[in-house]
């Protein structure tokens, strides 16, 4: 717990956190500690509101801590799309009530945008080790067609109570196991900004994500077997990663090419025979992705990188925009593309400086990496142990669809990636046909 007191003095937006055994025995009193004389209401779905919801109403009821009717969203299929957050606003705007969270990702994001567009803070209650949004800054939010991150603080109070998130449904479970497991991708991805002058590594928040990744990711099976301490290691790392993004403002400390993939897939209405997969198996598929791309990347001798003619192949702006306007027409979200790469767009000479560096001291880039990154077939195991997905035709994603995003998922996200490394020293198509070729990760 000192690593999460540490975190939270860094930590912008939460004042207050309990994690433990037992401890949803302790909401009343953390709603007073943080909303003193302030009214509650509950927010929750219906299997949330069963498993705590129901219980943080009755202890509020018995404490004499006023409240608003619970709102409890009856829908089989809720996600995180920008209707429900127009409806919780109406319900919100009609009462100074301070909103309490009982649920995981869906739920935490719903009500995190809603109580920020109506000027008041919230408290999430935690059933699930499912996601690392819960103390993030931030809400990812489908509107539009597409899946967009909206600024809006982190919860004030966060509690879990691991007696309730080690009972949650196993593929809960596997899927924040995933969502933290791409923190590791992420970290490469960082180090490529980082090591190219795109971004600098900022040392504090990344001490806040990394330190805490090998002990919770360390023992897949005690995760599967619902192990105590292990689940509680799980929570404490997603919990972290909440917190480096609330230190940085912004998901690059959690967020690689790995939740780009993810991305693309929501924004393209992706499902798995009609059904949505969960964030947490998309990222799954495309931490896997991310890690073959790296270490294909790994195998190229960019002492023998030319340069002059990466530079005389980059597009122009112009270019660029009239590409991604072209890949992206027909679709809900035509102009993400072109707003996206126009962000992180270089010119010819900056790109050369960026190239230079990268060819200088791959040596030293490739050490880094080499020692950042979990290999792919452990990586695998690990995800296969705990009951993540490993194969993309798990969650219906077909070869040749992967093989696409591989292209696609650049487009969509400013951030500097592995997938920008492979554009701007044009070997993408060379490294896809690899990872797709004869004896590849995903033979064709």
């Amino acid at each position: 717990m000192s690593k999460i007191e540490d975190a939270l003095k860094a930590a912008s937006d939460t004042k207050a956190l309990r994690i433990g055994k037992g401890v949803l025995s302790e909401v009343a009193d953390l709603f007073i500690e943080q909303f003193p004389h302030k009214r509650a209401i509950v927010v929750a779905d219906a299997t949330t509101f069963a498993i705590a919801g129901k219980f943080v109403s009755e202890i509020f009821k018995a404490r004499k801590i006023d409240q608003d009717s619970p709102y409890i969203f009856t829908e089989k299929e809720l996600y995180a799309e920008y209707g429900y957050v127009d409806r919780l606003v109406s319900v919100f705007q009609k009462t100074d009530a301070i909103p309490v969270a009982v649920g995981s990702g869906t739920i935490n994001d719903l009500v995190k945008l809603s109580a920020y567009k109506t000027g008041r803070q919230y408290m999430c209650v935690g059933t699930a080790a499912s996601v690392d949004g819960y103390t993030a800054y931030g809400a990812s939010i489908t509107k539009d067609g597409a899946k967009q991150t909206f600024d809006c603080p982190a919860p004030q109070a966060w509690l879990g109570d691991t007696a309730i998130i080690c009972q949650a449904p196993a593929e809960m479970t596997a899927s924040g196991y995933a969502d933290l497991f791409a923190k590791v991708t992420a970290g490469a991805d960082w180090i490529l900004a980082d090591a190219m002058g795109v971004e600098a590594i900022d040392t504090k928040v990344w001490s806040i994500v990394q330190d805490c990744l090998p002990k919770a990711l360390g023992n897949p099976q005690a995760i599967r077997d619902r192990d105590p301490q292990a689940i509680g290691d799980l929570v404490e790392g997603l919990i972290l990663s909440g917190f480096a993004m609330q230190a940085h403002r912004s998901s690059r400390p959690a967020s690689g090419a790995d939740h780009q993939f993810s991305h693309l897939w929501n924004m393209e209405h992706h499902t798995n025979h009609g059904e949505r997969i969960s964030h947490g198996f998309q990222v799954s598929i495309g931490t896997l992705a991310s890690t073959a791309l790296f270490e294909v990347a790994l195998n190229t001798s960019m002492d023998e990188l030319d340069i002059e003619s990466c530079c005389q192949k980059w597009p122009s702006a112009a270019q660029l925009a009239e590409e991604s306007l072209a890949l992206f027409k027909n679709t809900d979200f035509p102009n993400i593309g072109e707003i996206e790469t126009a962000e992180k767009y270089v010119s010819k000479k900056k790109l050369a400086d960026q190239l230079q560096l990268l060819k200088d001291n791959w040596l030293d880039i490739k050490r880094r990496l080499s020692e950042q990154l979990v290999p792919f077939d452990d990586l695998k195991a690990r995800l296969k142990c705990v009951g993540a997905p490993v194969e993309p035709e798990d969650i219906g994603i077909t070869r040749d669809y992967l093989r696409q995003s591989y292209t696609r998922s650049q487009y969509i996200r400013r951030r500097f990636t592995v997938l920008d490394l492979a554009v701007r020293t044009d070997k993408l198509n060379d490294w896809i046909k690899i990872l797709f070729d004869k004896d590849g990760r995903w033979e064709m």
